[in-house]
């Protein structure tokens, strides 16, 4: 479906519920849009199953904007299935998991009945899609974790997680670029810049995201910081 939102942007709607295989559909779509070289085509913005597509209104009418975006998602809903391994990138996050790095790690744990060598565990057995960018320059939105581990968000957030958390928010996960208010459950703490204002952002959507485990030292060698977490 494609719907206009503003007098210079329309989107696309591939699905109504999230999915694994809604990032590389959506990124395939955002190449085959590009590789037409539209002079129109300001930006295209990919959300959890949706694209918001921006152009010149003094350039193209609307009219055409939607016939050739349907010429494109036609094509592409007749070719075969994507690949999931195509699109996306695999990047592999380092993460501190620990009391001191992750405030709520042991009440996560107590809740849901698992010790919180098993939370770690069932959180780095898994590997995620990027489904989406947005609240803060370079947050990846990632999912979907075990459902055994899914917590909602805190009712109260904190005026401050620190750069580099690892949160669950119910059955999604992400690592915070920058130190910001926040009401994720933070179980622990990635070294690995996410953002830079020259490279922009380490993650993309459509990229596979696995976590491993390392200790406090290894932590500490790769530049990580243990501020502390600002109050709920």
């Amino acid at each position: 479906m494609i719907a206009p939102v503003s007098e210079d942007a329309v989107l696309i709607t591939l699905a109504h519920a999230i999915d694994d295989t809604l990032p590389t559909r959506l990124c395939r779509l955002a190449q085959s849009i590009r590789d037409k070289e539209f002079p129109w085509l300001i930006d295209l913005v990919s959300s959890y199953t949706t694209m918001l597509v921006i152009y010149d209104p003094l350039s193209v009418d609307y009219r055409a904007v939607i016939a050739r975006l349907r010429a494109i998602i036609d094509a592409e809903m007749s070719a075969p299935g994507p690949d999931q391994n195509i699109v996306g990138d695999l990047v592999e996050l380092p993460v501190y998991y620990s009391d001191e790095s992750g405030p709520d790690l042991a009440e996560l744990a107590a809740d849901t009945g698992l010790d919180a060598e098993e939370v770690i565990r069932r959180h780095t057995a898994l590997e995620y899609r990027v489904h989406a960018l947005g609240f803060a320059p370079g947050f990846a939105f990632m999912g979907e974790v075990d459902p055994s581990i899914a917590r909602p968000r805190k009712q109260t957030p904190r005026t401050r997680v620190p750069a580099g958390s690892v949160g669950i928010a119910n059955r999604q996960t992400a690592v915070y670029p920058q130190a910001s208010p926040g009401g994720w459950q933070i179980i622990g703490r990635c070294p690995t810049p996410l953002f830079d204002p020259q490279t922009l952002s380490l993650l993309k959507v459509g990229d596979r995201v696995r976590f491993r485990a390392i200790n406090r030292d290894d932590f500490l060698a790769a530049g990580g910081q243990l501020t502390g977490v600002g109050a709920s």
